[in-house]
């Protein structure tokens, strides 16, 4: 399984909200280099770029953060937030990303997505399927639709899409686990999906059971920057 750490950008610095809650920025370094750097240090290949400004603003923002990771590291970068045109695509693969996320397109603009997955490939279009109380959640998880994530998922693994980044919003930033049975009913439901886990991972036995269920990758956020979970321990893991 692999392991995919999260730098969420805010004004072009490092931060965590918890349960996407705006209003609950916390800023954990104003250099998302050093960072991804010492992500690298510890022999991680991959990143999960987050750019919440752009998830506001549903235009990319962040992107020259993307261009410098890409540029001064060898990670292999997911990145997401706000991409809604394909001027955004565009821009995000030319500043170094091997894939990117889309969530609320791919529930307010199928047509759009669709055309992504085809022009693209089903694995460098990755599906954000962030959801509360299962239901999709879009504009940077300000707004809840009536879609339920498991015939969401399901719909798109019909049309090619390969990756599925699934989140649960309610364990998000919370440090009290992953939704286990969740993942679990994606993972029997949609067998052609690789499933990312995301959301709750707060130690290392959490890793072992998400890649006990079957999940391909997960993503670590909070943990991390809280010390939950140490580089040294994920680099033993590794």
């Amino acid at each position: 399984m692999r392991i995919i750490p999260a730098i969420d950008i805010i004004d072009g610095k490092c931060v965590r909200l918890t349960k996407g809650d705006y209003s609950t920025k916390k800023v954990y370094n104003e250099n998302p280099i050093e960072v991804a750097k010492a992500f690298e240090g510890a022999g991680i290949q991959y990143l999960h770029l987050v750019d919440l400004d752009g998830a506001k603003a549903n235009h990319i923002v962040n992107y020259k953060v993307l261009e410098q990771i890409s540029s001064k590291t060898n990670l292999k970068i997911d990145f997401g937030g706000g991409l809604k045109a394909d001027e955004d695509l565009h821009i995000a693969f030319n500043s170094g990303a091997k894939q990117i996320t889309g969530g609320s397109i791919a529930v307010k603009n199928p047509k759009v997505f669709e055309g992504w997955i085809n022009k693209y490939g089903g694995t460098k279009i990755i599906l954000g399927a962030d959801c509360k109380n299962e239901k999709i959640a879009v504009s940077g998880w300000q707004e809840e639709s009536n879609i339920d994530v498991l015939p969401f998922i399901k719909s798109y693994e019909s049309k090619g899409v390969t990756y599925v980044v699934c989140t649960d919003i309610a364990k998000d930033g919370m440090l009290e686990g992953p939704s286990f049975d969740l993942y679990k009913r994606i993972i029997s439901t949609s067998k052609h999906i690789k499933l990312i886990a995301s959301g709750g991972v707060t130690s290392i036995k959490d890793l072992n059971t998400l890649e006990d269920l079957g999940c391909e990758g997960a993503i670590i956020g909070k943990a991390l920057y809280e010390g939950h979970i140490r580089l040294r321990d994920l680099e033993a893991h590794i």
